[in-house]
């Protein structure tokens, strides 16, 4: 493993900016490497760009996230950092009205005030731990010491993050990085008994959180005193004052054995007593993210270090096609809980862009954020995408005006079929008529600075990325990776024709497919080989917290990562990657075919633009599948009106509607067409249960990514699902 650019750190910015951005035609493959393919695997393959080595870093100086962004603060000292929307409260004269708020122009801070707080900040939290009044005796608390000749294998405190997206999340992170502080992340989708379990093993002193969290933090505390023994720092985000309220809260902490601050206070106090950051090395630990899994049972802490995180930065870098020296924005809105946004933060950071934090925790603001904006690139969810293909469908091709309909649906037709003619270069084919329009409409819906859209954590329908990239007239790159790549380490191309694929494997990871003969994948397939996608390089992370049993399990004996994922590797197509299937989400009917159920749930929601959800369930009791699908609420209105000549308003009315025996059974049985020769007879569905929503993290049956938690998910619909058993295949009723 080396550096992608062995230079004269004198020289490292100016060369950077010349070598940046590389040309995309040049990483857009994947090789085999020769005499690699052992018995039950593939060959390993390895980005065509530099295939001789796995990339690190972009330079040798360049190796932690504290050493970029310190040689990002020489460079873009002045430029612009973090920015939040100016909030404008009604009946102060401007122009709002009483008692509502508005928001206004992002104000900005920059490069070097960021760089002072994050000092003040870290020397603060030493301080206020270090003369912590209840501070005991334990190991844990031993552990907080302020050492700046400390070893990368020197174990610390653990200091724990718990707050929607906002600049301090990032500050903190900073902190973390330049002092060498281990962090970890709290979120409410996980619930108070998570957090618990997340606090206790890590020992975590403090917490830096949002206001409203503090009060549920102490009542956990009040509720669990042993176990929670070790947190004894509380540093609100928001401000806190002399009001009741606060007061109050102060009071509770401390009749807890808990110390309260606001973040202010902690960042006066750290200027005060100022300390020097302790520089990390590239092993040493950067967070521990935990992540909840499919399987129900306690979070995994994925231990992730400043190596791990470098590279997925470099990754990032190299697919952004951006310079260096050209100023680019970029929007937050994703939670920063989740390593997806984790990484979006720190490769900005690093290469001093200019990062604006959304409103608030709901994706309701993106078009007024990122109208007032402006960024340069999207980071987005298949959630948030399928809520902007219906907005954007509902004023497009789905418009009451017939002449708007009419010409926005030849406009988007015609740039669907020009986007997926295949072409060796990534690139829009132009329009010379049809550009202009696509172009005002992206303008009118506040997206006219984006170049580019980022979709990952989730698998995305193939038809949404591909209505989106013609209506929108811009590129959409479908990703992947997981926690345990610091997220994602493959893209496919912006203007990919075939966009199911995730592209050519990246320049800092290696992979293979491992045989999985249960399940009939192999490596010697047809089309290309197919099996458990494995990973290995610098980028991937070495263990998980705590857990020594997880992390034999997870790797092989030649320090392969098995990710549980299925792949198919297209030979003929520059071995370009699909994922397909997840290993052990397989089984057995009662005719003996094995089903794969993630595999068929994501054929249907590619395939039928009127569902948003769907879960699959069958057993080795049954003969055929059953399911319960969410309906999307903004397009299946449409359906009912094309489909039964009704219109239907109410959320209520259409469930009735579509629950009534025979219009069930019409329902399925386009869900099915819908499918064509992509699923086998045995992988349809025979019964449904029809809702909204049915499939949510509050009711613990979906990760916070939205992946289904299946045996979770099973026991939670158990009614539900023998009932649709009870009544049997409507599509074998005859008298239906």
């Amino acid at each position: 493993m080396t550096s992608l650019f062995q230079i004269p750190s004198q020289e490292i910015y100016d060369r950077l900016c010349k070598s940046l951005p590389i040309p995309p035609r040049e990483y857009a493959k994947a090789i085999a490497l020769p005499g690699s393919e052992v018995e039950g695997h593939s060959p390993i393959y390895r980005n065509e760009y530099r295939p001789q080595e796995l990339i690190s870093n972009l330079h040798p100086q360049l190796d932690t996230l504290h050493s970029l962004f310190e040689f990002s603060c020489i460079s873009n000292g002045t430029k612009r950092a973090f920015g939040v929307r100016e909030k404008i409260i009604g009946g102060g004269g401007g122009g709002v009205p009483e008692g509502k708020v508005s928001f206004g122009r992002y104000v900005w801070q920059d490069y070097n005030t960021i760089k002072q707080r994050r000092n003040n900040l870290g020397s603060g939290v030493f301080f206020i731990l270090e003369n912590n009044p209840y501070k005991t005796e334990s190991e844990a608390h031993a552990r907080i010491k302020y050492d700046p000749n400390r070893r990368a294998e020197d174990e610390g405190f653990v200091l724990s993050i718990f707050s929607h997206n906002r600049p301090e999340w990032a500050l903190c992170d900073l902190a973390s990085a330049a002092y060498s502080i281990v962090n970890t992340a709290l979120y409410d989708t996980l619930g108070p008994d998570t957090s618990k379990y997340i606090l206790q093993l890590t020992e975590s002193p403090i917490v830096i959180c949002s206001k409203e969290k503090i009060q549920g933090l102490v009542e956990l505390k009040k509720a669990h005193p042993e176990e929670l023994c070790n947190l004894i720092a509380l540093v609100s985000m928001d401000s806190l004052d002399l009001m009741v309220e606060d007061l109050r809260l102060k009071q509770f902490a401390n009749a807890n054995n808990i110390s309260l601050f606001d973040i202010t206070q902690v960042e006066k106090i750290g200027a005060a007593n100022p300390l020097a950051p302790i520089p990390p090395t590239p092993k040493t630990t950067f967070t521990i993210s935990f992540t909840s899994g499919t399987s129900g049972a306690n979070p995994k802490g994925v231990v992730l270090t400043h190596e791990n995180a470098v590279c997925a930065g470099v990754f990032r870098l190299i697919r952004s096609n951006a310079s260096p020296s050209e100023p680019y924005t970029i929007y937050s809105l994703l939670p920063m809980a989740h390593i997806y946004e984790r990484s979006n933060i720190q490769t900005a950071l690093g290469a001093g862009q200019a990062i604006g934090f959304s409103q608030g925790k709901s994706p309701a603001t993106l078009l007024d954020d990122v109208r007032e904006l402006q960024p340069s690139a999207l980071s987005l969810v298949p959630r948030v995408l399928t809520r902007l293909e219906a907005a954007i469908k509902a004023q497009t091709i789905n418009s009451s005006n017939s002449w708007v309909k009419y010409i926005y649906t030849k406009a988007i037709n015609e740039k669907m079929r020009l986007q997926a003619l295949p072409s060796e270069n990534d690139y829009n084919p132009p329009h010379l008529v049809y550009d202009r329009l696509l172009n005002a409409l992206r303008r009118k819906i506040g997206l006219g600075s984006v170049k580019f859209i980022m979709a990952g954590s989730s698998p995305v329908s193939a038809d949404t990325v591909k209505f989106l990239k013609a209506a929108l007239n811009v590129g959409i790159t479908n990703g992947y990776g997981l926690t345990e790549s610091f997220a994602g380490f493959i893209a496919g191309p912006k203007f990919e024709y075939d966009p199911v694929s995730v592209g050519a494997v990246g320049i800092t990871t290696e992979c293979r497919l491992r045989d999985i003969p249960s399940m009939n994948y192999t490596s010697k397939d047809a089309g290309g080989p197919r099996g458990e996608l494995l990973l290995r390089g610098p980028q991937i992370f070495r263990e998980y917290y705590k857990n020594p049993v997880a992390t034999a399990e997870s790797f092989d004996k030649d320090g392969w990562f098995l990710t549980g994922d299925v792949a198919r590797v297209e030979t003929a197509r520059d071995n370009r990657m699909f994922l397909i299937d997840r290993v052990k989400n397989f089984f057995k009917l009662a005719q003996g075919e094995f089903v794969t159920p993630e595999k068929i749930e994501n054929t249907y929601l590619s395939s039928f633009p009127f569902i948003q959800q769907i879960f699959v369930h069958g057993n080795s009791l049954q003969s055929y599948l059953v399911g319960v699908v969410g309906l999307d609420p903004t397009t299946i209105k449409q359906y009912i009106k094309t489909r039964f000549q009704d219109e239907l308003v109410e959320q209520e009315d259409i469930l009735a509607f579509l629950n009534e025996p025979k219009n069930k059974r019409i329902l399925l049985q386009d869900l099915n067409v819908s499918t064509k020769t992509k699923l086998q007879g045995f992988e349809k569905l025979h019964n449904i249960l029809v809702a909204f929503d049915p499939l949510t993290v509050a009711r613990g049956v979906v990760t916070p990514t939205f992946k289904i938690k299946r045996p979770i998910c099973t026991k939670f619909f158990q009614n539900e699902l023998d009932g649709l058993y009870a009544e049997g295949s409507i599509l074998r009723d005859e008298k239906l």
